[in-house]
């Protein structure tokens, strides 16, 4: 699924400019923290810090925690999300957790199996 900034409008606190991009090849293990607006199409085990945006691409597989602005979401994620704006789960992606999040956009076909808490 193609996807571009355009189509996730954020806060203007929030910067949308990407600063990096995990490739569906890619593992990493440890903390990500970083400004701007990073790509996950790799597998990211870990904790994942930013005051700006997350975008988790189909092929993305996120296990650990997330603390960021906006997270944006089509692959696979089992984490505790705690996000400052919104988090948006789009078809085909899985959640698995708990999230702490003002709000809360969830795409029909999509599996939610956690809990959520609206901040």
């Amino acid at each position: 699924m193609e996807y571009g900034l355009k189509d996730f409008p954020a806060p203007e606190v929030v910067s949308t400019q990407v600063t990096g991009v995990l490739e569906s090849s890619v593992e990493f293990r440890g903390n990500l923290a970083y400004s701007g607006c990073f790509h996950i199409n790799g597998i990211l085990n870990g904790t994942v810090t930013t005051p700006d945006m997350l975008v988790i691409g189909e092929t993305g597989r996120v296990t650990g925690e997330i603390k960021a602005g906006i997270v944006i979401i089509y692959g696979r994620v089992e984490a505790t999300i705690d996000a400052k704006h919104r988090v948006e789960i789009r078809k085909p992606a899985v959640f698995k957790g708990e999230m702490s999040t003002p709000s809360l956009r969830v795409e029909d076909g999509v599996i939610f199996e956690g809990t959520n808490k609206m901040t």
